[in-house]
């Protein structure tokens, strides 16, 4: 049996601990929020924090993840619903189109602004250079990136790109 922390909830599974904790959480633990990309820890759609770090759950073995943390993109959320401030941000944005990297991409910019809150859009781009949007919706992943950190608002009603806060 291992025992893990996976969105702030105590769970135990009976797996191999060679098992990616991509297959753990989605088959285990039915979470399906982290999807499954490549296979190969290429493309960033399978993302999840272990002890607040961005890791590819497609090859990271669950054993790695004995007494840490696991936070999925379904952890982001406040218990009673409420988005978080980046998940928010991707709507405001407008980012979603297929939306199948989009768990992947919001975790790995968490990740930058809980490090970062004000990053550069050199900081951004290399932080989310492992994350592949086959939609090609890298401007407005930047754009909502900016918004969560407080540095652009969102596009208004009419559909205008979003603008720079003016400090």
């Amino acid at each position: 049996m291992i025992k893990l922390n996976v969105n702030g909830q105590t769970k135990e599974v009976d797996v191999d601990p060679a098992t990616p904790i991509l297959w753990v959480v989605r088959e285990n633990l039915e979470m399906t929020g982290t999807k499954f990309g490549c296979g190969i820890a290429q493309c960033g759609a399978c993302t999840v924090h272990l002890d607040g770090k961005p890791v590819r759950s497609c090859s990271t073995p669950i054993s790695q993840a004995d007494g840490k943390a696991i936070t999925t993109v379904e952890g982001l959320a406040a218990e009673d619903g409420t988005l978080s401030k980046v998940q928010q941000a991707w709507i405001d944005a407008q980012v979603p189109q297929c939306g199948y990297c989009q768990s992947g991409q919001i975790m790995s910019a968490t990740a930058l602004l809980k490090n970062n809150p004000q990053p550069t859009d050199e900081q951004i781009n290399s932080a989310m250079a492992g994350n592949v949007c086959r939609c090609g919706m890298y401007g407005r992943i930047r754009s909502a990136i900016k918004i969560a950190a407080g540095m652009e608002q969102p596009a208004t009603e009419t559909g205008s790109e979003s603008t720079k806060v003016e400090a």
